[in-house]
């Protein structure tokens, strides 16, 4: 900590720079996976089981919807939808436990990762297929587990008023490795 930072500015930095890596991490891995699913699967399918790995474009956003739309307009949605989701948890960091800043990373790198493909050339590959299911992305992932952790966490009672009007903890998770 530098003279005149008070240890509050020094947290708040430290919880960014942790979403920031996360993000970054997150949205690296997923456009490897992309570049590497077009290249490798371009005419094949691997089957792993449950999972199968095949190509797969998708113009639209969430299963498909808005396809029609110019695909000017899906990028300028989806990049202001993931400019809100970065003023959120740059936002919210300094106050979140380690958790949520790891999943407001996580939501931020799928978000930015599916920008970044889609910009390239009007689509974003898919490329993990369940069969029932339709065809995603490790950005898809990302977005939706991260998106399942904040609401578990957020929907959690954090605080409780006890009778004497003073804030206790409610539960013994409450503690920094938990809270956003």
């Amino acid at each position: 900590m530098t003279s005149g930072t008070s240890p509050a500015a020094a947290r708040a930095r430290r919880s960014r720079a942790v979403v920031v890596l996360v993000a970054l991490t997150a949205a690296s891995i997923d456009l490897v996976a992309k570049a590497v699913s077009e290249a490798r699967l371009a005419d094949s399918t691997v089957d792993l089981g449950l999972l199968q790995l095949r190509l797969g474009y998708n113009s639209g956003v969430a299963f498909s919807m808005g396809d029609k739309l110019p695909v000017g307009v899906i990028v300028a949605i989806t990049t202001v939808i993931s400019i809100a989701l970065a003023a959120y948890v740059w936002h919210r960091a300094p106050r979140a436990g380690w958790v949520e800043r790891i999943a407001g990373g996580a939501v931020l790198g799928g978000a930015v990762a599916n920008v970044i493909d889609r910009a390239r050339d009007g689509v974003v590959t898919d490329y993990l297929h369940t069969g029932w299911w339709p065809t995603f992305n490790l950005a898809d992932t990302f977005l939706v587990t991260g998106f399942i952790v904040i609401a578990v966490l957020q929907a959690r009672p954090e605080r409780t008023v006890a009778e004497d009007g003073k804030s206790t903890a409610a539960h013994p998770a409450n503690t920094d490795a938990g809270d956003f």
